[in-house]
């Protein structure tokens, strides 16, 4: 039995822990290309994106802990010992950041920043349709300037979002219950009306 796009799109889930092998050169060629068809006002194309594969996870993982630490933000023994843990097996982390225009002022940063994370939420769903899991993290030195930096992406031009973790699940990823979409929904009729 085929599971059509709406399956797909309604079965997706966070996916943290993975393994390789992680998407062919092919299947991440689609799930980058996935990220162009996400909506962009004043088609100024805002997303950017760094791959970081192999030995660079490691590397990377030496760097934001080493950032973090000189950064004086809170970085348990116990917190390094299992992001290290984790990324020892995840085979293709994808650097999300959101170029700022300052040229640009008819398009607010708040747009561009919502283009991006349509575009990170079109790789999502690509790499859950190709058999793959996938995990946003604002974790790794996310919110540290050195690592930001590193990555190309300075906090002058840049807003660094993240990182996808993609690759093959290690285990199949359990049902989630999903709220009921009713509880999050009015119409509007022309009078005052309020969401809780």
């Amino acid at each position: 039995m085929s599971v059509t796009p709406i399956e797909y799109l309604l079965s997706r889930r966070s996916v943290k822990f993975v393994q390789a092998p992680a998407p062919t050169e092919t299947e991440l060629s689609q799930i980058l290309q996935a990220a162009m068809s996400a909506p962009d006002h004043g088609k100024l194309q805002p997303w950017r994106f760094a791959l970081i594969r192999g030995d660079a996870v490691a590397r990377l993982a030496d760097l934001a802990m080493e950032a973090t630490k000189r950064a004086g933000r809170p970085l348990t023994a116990e917190k390094e010992a299992s992001t290290r843990a984790w990324l020892a097996k995840v085979p293709l982390l994808i650097a999300l950041a959101c170029r700022i225009d300052h040229s640009n002022t008819k398009v607010p940063e708040h747009e561009r920043l919502l283009a991006v994370g349509a575009a990170v939420t079109n790789m999502l769903n690509a790499a859950h349709m190709l058999g793959y899991g996938a995990y946003w993290s604002t974790g790794l030195g996310t919110y540290v300037d050195e690592v930001n930096e590193a990555l190309g992406f300075d906090g002058l031009d840049y807003r660094f979002l993240g990182y996808l973790a993609v690759g093959t699940p290690i285990q199949p990823p359990a049902a989630v219950e999903r709220p009921d979409y009713r509880k999050f929904v009015s119409e509007w009729t022309g009078a005052a009306t309020q969401l809780s």
